[in-house]
């Protein structure tokens, strides 16, 4: 790990530790709460799209298969939690490597439609498979985890819980990132020929990133089920897949950090249009929560085109910029 990352992850502990003091409030902290599972499928998205220049759509399915291993196996089987969790992982490397194998031979949009098309079939089969899944009813009475023995029976517990594994899973990133692994991956980004002249074995550098961020996907799935104790295949259609490259995108693809603000932006954002919508209405707007698309639109718009790399990286260069200034 490079100084400037474990600063930022010495930071993000300290917030972690210090947000509960500050907010006081079960609800933010279960909004907080669900930004931990996203901040986790999106550094393993970053791996994927910013790193390895994987476009995938389909990353909302193995945060399905994850969650309904996890509620099917505690529930159905009476497994411990944390034994479905391994499950659910084991699970989710296998279906992706026999989806990354022939998928990630396509280039570009075709990449995406098919791995969208792979998102499209895991909601139908959730939906459709009454008898396993529960379908549109959903899986009821999902127990909750314990560590060491230790129930996690509040949001409190579970907030420390969900980010200290968030944590973990920057650290993992970031080791990754810096070892020959990253530098094969960045390699493969730039140029596929290139990387195989300098002895990258291509197809399966891909298949290993594809399927290592798959699990990350699916460990937030399982912590997700874990959390709210009940699943349906409603959080999980096609639009969740979208929305989490959105986040990494608006935060920026091509670093760990970019993807983790975009992921805490998106998450928060719908928080503070509703928190938003109280004062228009004083000065006479009608804000409704239906227009929240048209928000996203014209956010994820503006940034297309004022900050191509991301906020993470606008917000970098407006501090590089500050400080220059301050040192004249």
């Amino acid at each position: 790990m490079q100084g400037r990352d474990i600063a930022g992850l010495m930071a993000l502990i300290a917030a972690v530790i210090a947000a509960p003091l500050t907010i006081g409030n079960d609800y933010y902290l279960g909004v907080l709460i669900f930004a931990a599972f996203n901040c986790l499928t999106c550094i393993g998205l970053c791996l994927l799209m910013g790193y390895a220049g994987q476009i995938s759509l389909g990353h909302g399915a193995f945060v399905a298969i994850g969650a309904y291993a996890a509620g099917i196996f505690t529930t159905s089987l009476g497994w411990s939690p944390w034994i479905a969790i391994f499950a659910g992982v084991f699970i989710v490397a296998a279906v992706s490597a026999v989806v990354g194998i022939p998928t990630l031979r396509l280039k570009g949009h075709y990449l995406a439609m098919a791995t969208l098309g792979f998102a499209s079939i895991v909601h139908i089969l959730a939906v459709a498979t009454v008898e396993v899944t529960g379908g549109p009813s959903g899986l009821l009475n999902i127990p909750r985890m314990s560590v060491f023995g230790y129930e996690l029976d509040s949001d409190l517990k579970y907030f420390y819980f969900s980010w200290a594994v968030v944590v973990i899973g920057l650290y993992l990133a970031f080791n990754l990132i810096n070892s020959r692994i990253g530098r094969s991956l960045r390699a493969l980004h730039g140029s596929e020929d290139a990387a195989a002249s300098l002895g990258v074995n291509i197809t399966a550098c891909k298949i290993q990133v594809f399927v290592l961020s798959a699990v990350y996907a699916s460990i937030s799935g399982s912590l997700y089920a874990y959390y709210v104790n009940y699943i349906d295949p409603g959080p999980f259609g096609v639009m969740h897949s979208v929305l989490l490259v959105t986040m990494v995108a608006v935060g920026g693809m091509h670093k760990i950090w970019g993807a983790f603000t975009g992921a805490m932006l998106l998450s928060l954002l719908p928080e503070v249009l509703s928190f938003s919508t109280n004062y228009l209405k004083v000065i006479g707007i009608a804000y409704q929560p239906d227009y929240d698309i048209l928000v996203y639109g014209g956010i994820l718009l503006l940034i297309m085109l004022f900050l191509p790399e991301g906020v993470f990286e606008g917000l970098s260069r407006a501090a590089r910029a500050g400080r220059q200034l301050v040192r004249r």
